[in-house]
């Protein structure tokens, strides 16, 4: 059995094994009986994780394709025949046959598979983009929840309103106010979350073929939201200053993008920082070409050294930015509490779309937040979880300057949850991923922040996740990881397929 993987293709490497093997059973390559090898072997000899495998085999199996037998391990099946034998016309779909092309544009697995990994008990992660759950104010929470039921019964256990509740729309305009960007509760949209807006933002401005500019790295869930509308997307490469607005400006002259989408703030994934200088530049340029512009600022108020910087909605005077942001990074990522401040027309709009889509937040979590906000607890929150992550993020840079081999580099930011590496030359994410699973240390690799499946030598590092404890022992594992790789893969040479003969 031969199977070729292409690491730089859409497809994801999962899906490149199911086409494969189904390819191969089908033409009778391999016939019935034929004993597939095992998932940890075939990993091996792929050079992927064994949860690839897994979702290749599961994807198999509920094709018909494939089952296990006790005794046999994983074997081709003869036709019409399954694990229980049922009778033909109780036979599975085959719901890869049934997608539509939106559903086609994503690829969840390749994130899953890390994520379940991430995920183990026994695995130091690197690779959750979550707050930290010990730095949480769950006895305030709780208590809030509790005042919440008691005095007003079963009332927010029913609907609120399609934009969330008026009285938490007026605590973050006042919270937005305090920030200098000055809006009013009708201009203030309340999501299940900032990706929800990115969404919900895309669906109401792009058509299919519109140009989206955004950074080159840059949050993922955002290219697939813009590729998944059709959208073209074009990468401005980013610096230690943030996006570089020089090339953002030939773009805009040449082919006057729809949108431009920024994470100015500590940014997912580099860390880096917009400067005051290309704020104004980018202002100056929405205004001059009339160019809305999505301002993603999740981590804005986390800061560990340096001067607060405004955010670009504050510099706002022609209504074209659209600021989103969460309280998922400040206080629980299961809140899911984000909101959208934009011109009331968009507003509306917005309002219009997410009626066919979950109608409101959860309105527990609303009024939650809200009283959290409104008891001025969420400032002492921050200053609180702002010195604990400040302290996470010099014990991860002590660290890399104890461990790290020779040639690798990293960014120190100022803010926010990530350090992005650039790893040693000749080291490839997908050739280290596989390392790392054995040291069970889970991080993200850069190409799934890239516009273009580039980005091959680099890692996204979260800090404020892991236990303080280990953060030290992780680094070094994946160090170790890292040196592995330097010493036993050709340097270079791209990892391209692997012909297993079984």
């Amino acid at each position: 059995m031969t199977i070729r993987l292409e690491h730089n293709s859409g497809t994801p490497l999962y899906q490149q094994i199911v086409e494969q093997v189904r390819a191969m059973v089908l033409n009778g390559t391999l016939p019935a009986g034929y004993r597939l090898p095992p998932e940890r072997k075939l990993a091996d000899a792929l050079s992927v994780n064994r949860t690839t495998i897994l979702n290749a085999y599961r994807e198999l199996k509920a094709e018909g394709l494939i089952g296990s037998h006790v005794g046999q391990g994983t074997v081709v099946l003869a036709a019409q025949e399954s694990e229980s034998t049922p009778p033909a016309t109780a036979s599975r779909p085959i719901w890869s046959h049934y997608l539509s092309d939106y559903a086609g544009q994503f690829s969840q697995f390749q994130m899953n598979d890390l994520l379940d990994f991430a995920n183990r008990t026994d695995v130091i992660s690197f690779a959750t983009g979550m707050a930290a759950p010990e730095c949480g104010p769950a006895e305030a929470l709780r208590g809030i929840e509790e005042r919440v039921l008691t005095e007003d019964g079963g009332q927010y256990l029913m609907h609120s309103p399609v934009e969330g509740f008026h009285s938490l729309r007026v605590e973050i305009a006042g919270y937005m106010s305090q920030r200098g960007a000055y809006c009013t509760p009708g201009e203030v949209f309340v999501t299940s979350g900032s990706q929800q807006g990115i969404e919900l933002v895309a669906q109401a401005l792009l058509n299919p073929g519109d140009i989206v500019v955004m950074e080159e790295p840059t949050y993922f869930p955002a290219i697939q939201v813009f590729k998944a509308m059709g959208a073209r997307i074009m990468g401005v490469p980013v610096d230690e200053e943030g996006m570089q607005l020089s090339v953002l400006e030939l773009l805009l002259q040449r082919y006057r993008p729809k949108l431009i989408y920024t994470v100015p703030t500590f940014h997912n994934p580099t860390g880096t920082e917009l400067s005051m200088e290309r704020r104004k530049w980018l202002m100056a340029l929405s205004r001059q070409y009339r160019i809305p512009v999505v301002e993603d600022d999740a981590y804005g108020e986390l800061r560990y050294d340096g001067t607060a910087l405004p955010t670009l909605k504050s510099m706002d005077s022609a209504g074209l930015v659209i600021h989103l942001n969460t309280f998922s990074k400040m206080i629980y990522p299961g809140l899911r509490i984000g909101w959208v401040v934009a011109d009331r027309k968009l507003v509306d709009t917005l309002i219009a779309i997410r009626q066919v889509v979950d109608i409101h937040t959860n309105c527990l979590s609303q009024k939650i937040v809200e009283r959290f906000v409104a008891s001025g607890q969420l400032g002492t929150h921050l200053e609180t979880v702002t010195k604990a992550y400040r302290h996470k993020r010099d014990t991860m840079l002590r660290a890399l300057r104890q461990y790290a081999p020779e040639g690798m580099r990293w960014t120190t930011p100022a803010g926010g949850y990530y350090i992005w590496v650039t790893l040693p030359p000749g080291v490839a994410c997908d050739k280290l991923l596989h390392r790392a699973e054995r040291h069970k240390v889970a991080f993200v690799p850069g190409t799934l922040f890239s516009t273009t499946g580039q980005e091959t030598g680099r890692m996204r590092l979260n800090f404020t996740f892991a236990a303080e404890h280990q953060i030290e022992p992780g680094i070094r594992r994946l160090c170790e990881a890292i040196r592995e790789t330097v010493a036993q893969e050709p340097e270079g040479a791209p990892l391209v397929e692997r012909n297993p003969i079984v």
